[in-house]
């Protein structure tokens, strides 16, 4: 899911230290607001909107953690309503229901490794790009040479 790569130039201390910081965002955010999965996309946007402007490593890793936090939506905000609507009407659970939750949690739970892994990893400085999300970000996030 994550591919480690040299990034065009060593990014200071304090770089790494934002750039870990935009993951653990999301994290934080998980805890504080888990029934509503808005929560994780709002916090990390924010810091994603105050780092904008900062180092290229540092927006490279904020805009990968927001596209990541943004798919997520989708994934758990479906589940959250169709979990809301077998409360409060007739609907009932269904092996689709329970399949679509197992498949939601197994994302959420690979999501929550991938994350903690490279939080530490760009700490230390290293470039880490995820699956799918690293070439978005690419073409996304450009650096101002």
């Amino acid at each position: 899911m994550t591919q480690t790569s040299t990034f065009s130039y060593t990014p200071g201390e304090h770089e790494a230290e934002k750039a870990s910081n935009s993951y653990l965002m999301s994290l934080i955010a998980l805890i504080a607001g888990l029934p509503l999965p808005i929560i994780n996309l709002i916090a990390t946007l924010i810091f994603y909107i105050g780092n904008r402007k900062g180092t290229y490593f540092v927006r490279w890793h904020c805009t990968q953690a927001l596209l990541s936090q943004f798919s997520m939506l989708f994934i758990n905000s479906f589940g959250f309503w169709w979990t809301i609507s077998i409360i409060f009407t007739d609907e009932t659970i269904t092996s689709k229901y329970i399949a679509y939750l197992i498949t939601a949690f197994i994302f959420n739970l690979t999501e929550f490794i991938a994350t903690i892994y490279t939080a530490i990893q760009t700490r230390k400085g290293i470039h880490v790009e995820w699956w799918f999300y690293g070439s978005l970000t690419n073409l996304i996030c450009k650096s101002k040479q």
